[in-house]
């Protein structure tokens, strides 16, 4: 394949935007070489400014999960944009597209929408902490919660493809209410109450983490965090900006019946457009302004065009009763292609798997946290990114990422995928 388009935008967008990119990883600086610039997406594909085509397992991060140019999703802009674009005041879509998240997400009373995923987790810490009157805050290393500065500290994703850990700009009087615990390990983040008692206000965390690539959390994990916040008097906040809307109707509280008492969403609640949210009981939400001390607000926040694609992507999710298996099963398929020819080809490798969320990680160990992810081989997930990259197949051009399924994806798809992985994997 041919990139010259791609290398000259490149060229054009690094004299006026920093490293010319929006977004650090897709600079491809954790494996190499040029990004590709995409021109426009269809379905499961992406074509790029030169042309080529991509089966592609990005999906936005996450939220194409019915595939790009969805048509509903695409229709419902264009007949709200001819309404006008954003009015600075309440809408009845607004209204609309909370009673259904709320109707879908078990364990929610209220929801407020917000503009990104990092919004929404900043502005759910900051509820808990009015809340709850404590300053503290435990997240676990290799969850990234978005760029706010509480969260820039062993983040995983972009800040371990650059290898900076903490990100300069975030001070020390951030950092130190920001208590960092490991995922899976229970008595780790026992012992962090005991050194801090009375003074934590949340844990936060990725239930199902996809920015260390897709680390499933252990038997009885998540009920543990559960039960260890009831006993300390502390929120428990589940980001599920991925996995709101995609693992399951209701997400990780309906796949592993676990309850949070504040949920993040972002991603798929947005059906491609910048959305975000944060959820959860009503004596919590109400502590917000308005009605609370704790004060939230953003201009374009409920914006008509997000709530319109939102809109038409959770109806057609609820609709769906199929559409959960289909995922479960396709990536499931995938998975099983995968394993066969890695382990056909003597690769070292685990594959990490929760829905249609997956990873392969090269190292034959189990990867359970941050510490375990760290261990691939990313010289090797290098040359794989590439190479597949030659044969159309566009995954995240981080080994700290997961790849995210779309119903678009044919088995023909996927049986390309699989075919390709195994020509760039034989020795």
């Amino acid at each position: 394949m041919e990139y010259k388009r791609s290398s000259a935008l490149f060229a054009e967008a690094s004299k006026v935007i920093p490293g010319g990119v929006n977004s650090p990883v897709r600079a491809f600086k954790g494996v190499g070489g040029t990004p590709i610039f995409v021109k426009e997406a269809k379905g499961a594909y992406l074509f790029d400014e030169d042309g080529n085509k991509y089966i592609d397992y990005i999906n936005s991060w996450g939220p194409m999960i019915l595939g790009h140019a969805y048509e509903p999703v695409v229709n419902a802009v264009i007949e709200r944009a001819k309404k006008g674009t954003s009015f600075g005041t309440p809408t009845e879509l607004e209204t609309k597209i909370a009673e259904l998240a709320v109707s879908m997400v078990p364990n929610i009373d209220k929801i407020r929408f917000v503009n990104s995923g990092t919004e929404a987790c900043m502005s759910a810490i900051r509820l808990a902490r009015g809340y709850t009157k404590r300053d503290k805050i435990i997240k676990f290393s290799g969850c990234y919660h978005g760029h706010s500065d509480s969260f820039l500290i062993a983040a995983g994703s972009g800040l371990s493809t650059f290898g900076v850990p903490n990100s300069p700009g975030v001070t020390q009087g951030t950092a130190k209410d920001t208590l960092l615990a490991r995922f899976n390990d229970i008595d780790n983040v026992k012992s962090i109450f005991e050194a801090n008692k009375n003074e934590i206000a949340a844990i936060i965390v990725e239930p199902v983490p996809g920015n260390m690539g897709c680390i499933p959390p252990k038997s009885g994990f998540l009920n543990e965090l559960r039960e260890v916040c009831i006993a300390n008097e502390t929120l428990l906040i589940f980001d599920e900006v991925m996995t709101g809307f995609r693992l399951a109707k209701g997400g990780v509280q309906e796949l592993y019946g676990v309850e949070a008492d504040l949920v993040c969403f972002g991603k798929v609640i947005g059906g491609g457009l910048p959305v975000g949210a944060f959820a959860g009981k009503e004596e919590i939400m109400d502590y917000l302004a308005p009605l609370g001390p704790v004060y939230q607000a953003g201009t374009l926040s409920g914006n008509p065009l997000a709530m319109a694609a939102g809109y038409e992507m959770l109806k057609a999710l609820n609709a769906d009763v199929e559409i959960y298996n289909r995922l479960e099963e396709k990536t499931a398929y995938l998975e099983k292609g995968i394993r066969n020819v890695l382990t056909k080809n003597n690769v070292l490798y685990t594959v990490n798997r929760v829905g249609s969320m997956i990873s392969i990680h090269f190292d034959k160990n189990p990867v359970i946290d941050f510490d375990t992810a760290k261990n691939g081989d990313n010289q090797q997930f290098k040359d794989f990114f590439h190479n597949l990259l030659k044969e159309g197949i566009y995954i995240a051009p981080s080994a700290y990422e997961t790849w995210f399924i779309t119903d678009a994806l044919s088995y023909e798809d996927l049986d390309k995928t699989i075919l390709a992985i195994d020509k760039v994997t034989q020795n």
